[in-house]
């Protein structure tokens, strides 16, 4: 019965392989967040790779890798569409176009992985006259993956949203991403995939020996990961701040007030330790910096803001808030935005300022904007002036903090290149925008933000208006959390950092090496089968 079945399935796959691969990799985004079906995901990509190694010819593999990519990433970037509902300027209904073509374009990748593999290890290129899928296919499959994601990650200023190796966050493999990182994670995924058509009684044993090897660094690190630990009674704290005011309110004239507003009612009340009391991406809508002309401060001075907000502070604690700065030529004119964190202290004064370098291009910038505004498009973010790119990842000192990374929203996604190497901070603070990106969205993108922890070691600190915000231990554990549309503020205090894990020390580097190794050992296994 089991074999009948088993025919029966791979009849269904051969007679219809291109609509099952749309299929596969639809479904196959449900191994992500908020569902989280990995189990799911894997057997997607296991039926995935059979069709590929399965398919006569290059031009069927690559338009079965190309349909994979289009299904997988449609699904999982279906967010993208509710930015559109913001931006009057364009019509709604152009989300879901855009969606389908950013699919259309990320849908190479795991095409060029799949063909990688057929042309390097498939039986029927190279003319071995092997039958089954066999442990080189799956290990070059494995290789190219980790090569494709990295450049989807790279290319274009790279798009690393929702990485395979992102699935295993619920489960205690993602630690292994504190030694090889998202991206070689993602290629053991496509093993651990792949495991399921390699194996037979005379392979078990070596596939055990191997995923042991692999998965014991994982649970050696969770064991480490998962000691407790007392917090000084005299810990500085963080206070986690969630509004609940969507982007939709922005165009109101009273948007910056009631936003402000909003916050100071959860700002909470001080005691003796000391609080770094952190505001979404965008919180603060009043310019806040001096200097500027008087025109820009119609809404209210800079320094009465500021001493408002202090206000509410005790003697030891800070506010980190998102906000924006302007730019001008020579003539006083405004050229750009920045968007920004802005550090004040318990006396309103600005003790420095981050600017995010990794902007979101159709959001945060509009590329080749005289050609593009001409057909009408604009970018996503309502705004006269696209805004201008920070000097990258930066930490910043406070005497009772220490040193505080930044990364804002979108940077947080960009494995191996979200802290300032020479001066590794104590704690990354990660402030959002995620009212953008419907309801799938935010979980996604607390997930990555977990698996940077995992990574880098470090506790992460997420405030978004809307959700979802969190405390995130080094481990990638989620301490405490204002769900999403909620309103809402966590206290807790500061987790403390992990040392350096073997993937901040090396970064990236850890794919090629990875990569590498799958490569050498398909070339073993070739060798020794002759």
């Amino acid at each position: 019965m089991n074999q009948f079945n088993v025919a029966a399935g791979a009849s269904i796959l051969r007679r219809y392989p291109r609509l099952i691969s749309l299929f596969f990799g639809a479904l196959a985004a449900t191994g992500f967040a908020p569902l989280a079906w990995w189990p799911i995901a894997l057997a997607c990509f296991a039926a995935w790779m059979w069709l590929i190694h399965d398919a006569p010819t290059l031009r069927q593999v690559l338009l079965r890798g190309w349909l994979f990519g289009l299904g997988h990433f449609f699904i999982g970037n279906y967010w993208m569409q509710q930015a559109f509902t913001f931006q009057d300027a364009m019509p709604h209904w152009l989300g879901n176009i855009a969606v389908a073509l950013a699919a259309t374009y990320l849908a190479i990748y795991p095409m060029l992985a799949g063909g990688l593999a057929w042309r390097l290890a498939s039986p029927r290129s190279v003319g071995d006259g092997a039958t089954g899928v066999g442990p080189g296919f799956v290990l070059v499959f494995g290789a190219a993956w980790v090569a494709s994601e990295y450049l989807r990650a790279t290319l274009f200023t790279g798009y690393p949203w929702n990485p395979l190796g992102v699935i295993w966050v619920p489960t205690f493999v993602a630690h292994l991403a504190a030694y090889v990182g998202t991206y070689a994670l993602s290629g053991l995924t496509i093993l651990a995939a792949g495991a399921a058509l390699i194996v037979t009684p005379r392979r078990l044993p070596w596939i055990a020996a191997m995923l042991t090897i692999v998965l014991v660094p994982a649970l050696a690190r969770i064991h480490v990961a998962t000691a407790p630990a007392t917090p000084s009674p005299t810990a500085p704290h963080v206070r986690v701040i969630q509004p609940n005011l969507g982007e939709e309110e922005r165009p109101t004239d009273d948007y910056a007030e009631n936003n402000l507003a909003a916050i100071e009612g959860l700002l909470g009340t001080p005691g003796s330790n000391p609080r770094l009391i952190v505001w979404p991406e965008g919180a603060l809508r009043f310019l806040i910096e001096d200097g500027y002309p008087l025109r820009f401060y119609w809404r209210a001075p800079p320094g009465e803001i500021r001493r408002r907000i202090a206000s509410h502070l005790g003697p030891n604690d800070m506010v980190l808030t998102g906000g924006n700065a302007l730019k001008f030529d020579a003539a006083g004119n405004v050229t750009n935005v920045t968007n920004s964190i802005f550090a004040l202290d318990a006396h309103g004064a600005i003790l420095g300022r981050y600017d995010k370098a990794h902007l979101v291009p159709y959001g945060e910038y509009l590329p080749m904007r005289p050609i593009l505004s001409l057909i009408g498009l604009q970018r996503l973010v309502p705004g006269d002036f696209d805004f201008e790119p920070g000097p990258g990842p930066r930490a910043m000192t406070f005497p009772a903090f220490g040193q505080v990374g930044m990364q804002i929203c979108y940077e947080i996604i960009f494995s191996g290149q979200v802290i300032d190497e020479t001066h590794r901070p104590a704690v990354l603070f990660n402030p959002s925008n995620d009212s953008w990106y419907g309801s799938w969205g935010p979980p996604e993108h607390l997930a990555q933000a977990r698996m940077r922890a995992i990574e880098e070691g470090l506790p992460i600190l997420r405030a978004t208006p809307t959700g979802v915000s969190a405390i995130i231990a080094p481990d990638g554990r989620v301490l405490d959390s204002v769900p999403l549309g909620q309103v809402g503020a966590i206290e807790l205090p500061i987790p403390t950092a992990y040392p350096p894990t073997l993937f901040s020390r090396i970064g990236n580097w850890a794919a090629l090496l990875v990569a590498a190794a799958m490569l050498l050992f398909a070339v073993a296994i070739r060798w020794t089968s002759r």
